[in-house]
């Protein structure tokens, strides 16, 4: 497998990996300049070279994997009978220079209801690199006119997100078809579909986070009602709600979704891991 084909396969599967580049060859090496190899925690894909060259890059990937940075790295070696290191010496009598750029696994979303303020925060999200489930019990709400897919003009004809559309009469279900680490943001129709989402959510293994919309007040009912379903305070603590930043003022659909993905995109990179 080519290394291009080995990233998209470790992204699709959500498996954080390094791209490691020859950017710049001096004197004799094991490969030309350009040749790339990609590093996962568990396997290599491709060569640059072999033996210690080969060997460093790629404890050098690991580490930057182990330490989850997101920052692209050089490291120059001279393949020297006069330097070594752990993986021994490599004397073909040149210096290499390589790029090592992690390559973080994409961020999934769960947007549950896409009514008036669930629109306009797919619209938001969809301009981001993020894998983006829209779920809706309402076959019109994903009509794609309304939404601009499938070739339809509309609010997310030019995603850059993945998309995915799920019409689902159990919305709740859903849960068991999204990626471990999906961001799940519940703001349906019926506070009935709420609660359900919110009680499947807490019950589901790797959700990252809970944001639920709405008032005080319609959490305390929701509280109790979770507490009687059988959530003690640490998992009723996983959910936020009200969702977006309090210092955001405003009703209006559009605002509520601008500050919306303002929290959520803030909560995605403090807690992010390496992404793929």
């Amino acid at each position: 497998m080519d290394w291009l084909d080995a990233a998209r396969r470790l992204r699709d599967a959500r498996t954080p990996a390094v791209i490691v580049t020859l950017a710049m060859v001096r004197g004799h090496a094991p490969r030309n300049g350009g040749a790339k190899m990609v590093v996962a925690p568990d396997e290599v894909f491709e060569t640059i070279g072999g033996g210690n060259l080969e060997a460093t890059a790629v404890a050098h990937a690991r580490g930057m994997l182990a330490s989850g940075t997101a920052e692209p790295e050089l490291l120059t070696l001279t393949l020297s009978d006069k330097e070594s290191t752990e993986y021994g010496v490599q004397c073909c009598g040149g210096e290499v220079t390589l790029l090592l750029e992690p390559v973080r696994v994409v961020p999934s979303v769960a947007v549950f209801g896409i009514g008036h303020v669930g629109l306009e925060l797919a619209r938001i999200l969809a301009r981001q690199h993020l894998d983006l489930h829209l779920v809706d019990s309402r076959a019109a709400m994903l009509d794609p006119a309304r939404l601009g897919v499938d070739g339809a003009p509309g609010p997310l004809a030019d995603a850059v997100a993945r998309l995915e559309v799920h019409h689902a009469p159990v919305p709740e279900a859903v849960l068991r078809e999204v990626p471990a680490g999906t961001h799940v943001l519940v703001m349906t129709h019926d506070h009935a579909e709420d609660l359900a989402v919110v009680d499947q959510a807490l019950r589901t293994d790797g959700v990252a986070s809970i944001g639920l919309i709405g008032s005080r007040s319609k959490w305390t009912r929701f509280r109790a009602r979770l507490t009687d379903a059988g959530h003690d305070a640490t998992a009723l603590a996983r959910v936020t709600t009200p969702i977006g930043l309090p210092d955001v003022a405003g009703k209006q659909p559009a605002t509520i979704a601008v500050s919306v993905a303002a929290q959520l995109l803030q909560l995605i990179e403090e807690s992010a891991p390496v992404r793929g």
